[in-house]
Order: C-alpha cells, then sequence, then structure tokens
C-alpha cells in the first residue's frame, strides 16, 4: 500500500505537480486523426488537466492552443478555422499553430501590438493515426521506433474511449498479467476463427487442441517476472501445459503509461492511458498487423459498437452496472459483464473509485509487476525534480520492438526459444526485417 502523499504524487498530473512535470516530458496522444476529418477539424480537449483545442490549419498544420482568447478569455472551441489559423469570433483575433497572433482586426491600421501576443501553444505530430502533442519544455523526445510507430498505415489501426478514474490505475490493469485467468475467464471455449478483433483470450489458442480460455482457467496462478529496459518493463507470464510445454506470454510496459501486449502471432496492441484530468482518462490503442494488411473499416465498426461519439464514451458504465447480468455470470462469464474484455477491465478500474485509494489496498506476491512499475514512476518523478532526464526521453528512437510473445514452448529451453520465435517473426515481415529488437 502507499501513503496518501505517495498516493497523490504518483496521481495527479496537472500543472505544477511533480508527476505533471514528469507526464510532459513525453509525447502524449491528444486526439484521434479521424476526429478531425471533419469539413470543420476543430475539437475542444481537455489533456492533462488543461483546457485546449485542437486543430487542422487549410496547409494541414495541427495546432494545439489553450482554449480562452489571450484577448478577453472568448471560447476558441468555436473559433472560426480560416485564414491559416483559428480566428476568434469575439473580435477576429487570428492565431497560426504556434499560437503567433496574426490579426487582431479591430485595432488601427498599421498597430503592431498583435506581435506582443503569444496564444498559449504546443507542438503537434501525426503518427499511426493519433495527433500527439509535447506539453513540455525545451525539445521534445524523438519517438522510439516501436513497431506501431514503424508499421505502414496499411497495418495499423488506432481507436480510443473514455474511462471515468484516474489514469493510473487504467495503466495498472493493463500491465498486471494476474488478472486474466479470473477477470477474462468464459466457461465455454470458442472456434478461433469465429473470433472478432479486440477478443484476445478467446481469439488464441495455444497449440491444436488447447483453447486459451482452458488455459486461463486451468492455471490461475501464473509464474510472473519482469525485467527492467530502457523502454521500461518486460513482463513474463508462464502457465505450464505439462511437464516438458509452457506457455509463455511476453507483455511490456512503455514507460510512462503504456504497454503492448499480443492479440494473436499476428497482431499486437499498443495502448496508452493519458490523462484527462485526474479522474477520466483516455485509452489510446494502436493495432498493428505483422501479416495482412488490417480491416479498418471492419475494426472501426466492432469498436464503434461498444461506445458513443463524439467523446468516445462507453455504452456500459457505473450509471448501468456495466451491463452486469446474473445469470450470465452463473453461466456463461466470469464477470457477467458481456464478451468484451475492455469491459471487464473497465469495471475493473471504474469499480474502485475515481482515484484508487492505495492506503486500503493489500497487495500479494502477484502484485509484483505492480510495485515495480510504481517504483519507477517515484524513481522517475525524483529525476525531473532533480533536473535529470526521465527514461525514454534521450535515445527513445534507436529503440526497437518490443517483444511480445504468447506461445507454447520447451519448458527448459523458453528463452532461446521466444528469442528465436521473434526474430524468425520479424526477419517474415517486410516492414520489420531491418527493426530486430535492440532493447
Amino acid at each position: 500500500m502507499l501513503t496518501a502523499e505517495k498516493n497523490r504524487l504518483i496521481t495527479q498530473t496537472g500543472a505544477g505537480t511533480p508527476c505533471g512535470a514528469l507526464m510532459r516530458r513525453y509525447w502524449q496522444p491528444a486526439a484521434l486523426v479521424e476526429e478531425l476529418d471533419t469539413p470543420r477539424p476543430v475539437k475542444r480537449i481537455r489533456l492533462l488537466g488543461e483546457d485546449l483545442v485542437l486543430f487542422r490549419d487549410n496547409a494541414g498544420r495541427y495546432g494545439l492552443l489553450g482554449r480562452h482568447c489571450a484577448h478577453r478569455g472568448a471560447d476558441l472551441a468555436f473559433a472560426r478555422c480560416e485564414d491559416g489559423g483559428l480566428r476568434c469570433p469575439f473580435h477576429g483575433w487570428l492565431y497560426d499553430a504556434t499560437g503567433a497572433c496574426l490579426e487582431q482586426p479591430t485595432e488601427p491600421a498599421g498597430s503592431t501590438f498583435h506581435r506582443k501576443i503569444r496564444q498559449p501553444a504546443y507542438r503537434c505530430e501525426e503518427r499511426s493515426g493519433i495527433v500527439w502533442a509535447y506539453m513540455g519544455p525545451g525539445e521534445p523526445p524523438p519517438f522510439p521506433s516501436f513497431d506501431c510507430f514503424v508499421a505502414p498505415a496499411t497495418h495499423s489501426f488506432a481507436f480510443k474511449g473514455l474511462w471515468s478514474c484516474n489514469w493510473l490505475q487504467a495503466l495498472e490493469v493493463g500491465i498486471d498479467p494476474a488478472h486474466a485467468s479470473h477477470l477474462h475467464r468464459f466457461f465455454e471455449d470458442e472456434d478461433p476463427s469465429d473470433a472478432a478483433y479486440g477478443r484476445q483470450f478467446r481469439a488464441a489458442t495455444i497449440g491444436a487442441d488447447i483453447p486459451m480460455t482452458r488455459l486461463m482457467r486451468e492455471v490461475p496462478n501464473p509464474r510472473l517476472d519482469f525485467t527492467e529496459t530502457p523502454y521500461g518493463l518486460r513482463i513474463t507470464t508462464l502457465r505450464p501445459v505439462n511437464d516438458s510445454v509452457t506457455h509463455l506470454r511476453i507483455t511490456n510496459m512503455l514507460f510512462p503509461h503504456a504497454f503492448v501486449i499480443p492479440m494473436s502471432r499476428e497482431m499486437s496492441i499498443t495502448q496508452w492511458h493519458v490523462p484527462v484530468d485526474d479522474t477520466h482518462c483516455y485509452w489510446y490503442a494502436v493495432f498493428t498487423s505483422f501479416a495482412a494488411p488490417v480491416d479498418k473499416a471492419k475494426m472501426r465498426e466492432q469498436r464503434l459498437a461498444s461506445c458513443t461519439l463524439p467523446d468516445y464514451a462507453p455504452r456500459a458504465s457505473h450509471d448501468n452496472d456495466w451491463g452486469y447480468d446474473p445469470e450470465e455470470q452463473r453461466t456463461a462469464t466470469y464477470t457477467g459483464m458481456g464478451m468484451d474484455i475492455n469491459a471487464h477491465d473497465q469495471w475493473a478500474v471504474e469499480s474502485m473509485g475515481a482515484i484508487q485509494d492505495r492506503t486500503q489496498e493489500h497487495l500479494g506476491s502477484s502484485d509484483r509487476i505492480i510495485t515495480a512499475a510504481r517504483r519507477l514512476f517515484f524513481r522517475a518523478i525524483d529525476d525531473v525534480a532533480e533536473g535529470r532526464d526521465p527514461p525514454l526521453t534521450r535515445g527513445a528512437e534507436a529503440l526497437r520492438g518490443p517483444a511480445t510473445i504468447d506461445a507454447v514452448g520447451p519448458a527448459r529451453d523458453l528463452e532461446n526459444y521466444w528469442q528465436a520465435q521473434e526474430a524468425a517473426r520479424r526477419r517474415a515481415t517486410p516492414w520489420l526485417a531491418e527493426t530486430l529488437e535492440t532493447a
């Protein structure tokens, strides 16, 4: 458990907070590119507790500005997107993507007052279907050469969802392998060929006739281990099938608030849990295919079935008990909350409360990944406070992969086995052939 002071330290990310200072050293997902594919590409954004407005100008540049006009505070979410920037409807002040004030039509002819005005602005870049923002000091860190960033557009798909809870508990469910045998347990196994995108445990098989769902039920206490890496943590989960064969699953925490997991041998998911403020977060996921191009229309249709636009808010929530059905819980699923494992995770983290009270938790040996991640955060918060670079901000472009494995292998030689499997997969994937993992 944590003290109340440490819980506040690690969960609060607003301007002026220690963890907020840490978060602002990293690129943050601000919106899906598709959210600006409208006749008026302007969207109100709340990110790290700041109210902002995101837009794309007529030259295709993204701008992320403070939401209230520097003149008299009118809301720029209602601005006109024209003439190379955002024009406030109140008095016509025009701002470009850098925050420079280009025009002040109500000022006298020849006035240079506009040159003294700058609207708060943050740098933006587009990667993998997401618009990213850098809200920190100095130059932003380079993007790592992770699979989700180097995959061609045909082989990746991005989506998002809103959760009503603090970002940290949302991240912690994603890096916790111990929960899968219970929270995502299904009482019947399914033909993997019938499974849909996003239902990883029902889609995956670990052998010719042993479904993953069955192994999850029969081995609820896997052996867990982790290794600190330049990108965060490599997490290993082992479930024995018999005396000589073990199911191996390798996932990764990407500092500060992302993880990458295998959905199958052909696809991985990289997911960020981004603070909207201290009591809400968005998850942003990039599905990356190592085989055929992805069917983006199909994947989008499947995810939209469980949320509502424009905020990507889930249909299941505290207000409707996350779709809980006691009869389903008795006969079909461990939670009684449907077949989408994302909804299971949502219930787990939202039901803790808006900000989990970690002074009341009791961590066991199966929570060692959680405690390791928290140590990384406290250390990184100290690094920023004392003027040192936190992880994954310098030299990040050299980091590749990282490996995500979901396979059965020989119990006595798993390390060599998974490395050989990963190398073979990358050699067989044209856009990965030159990006064998280096970290």
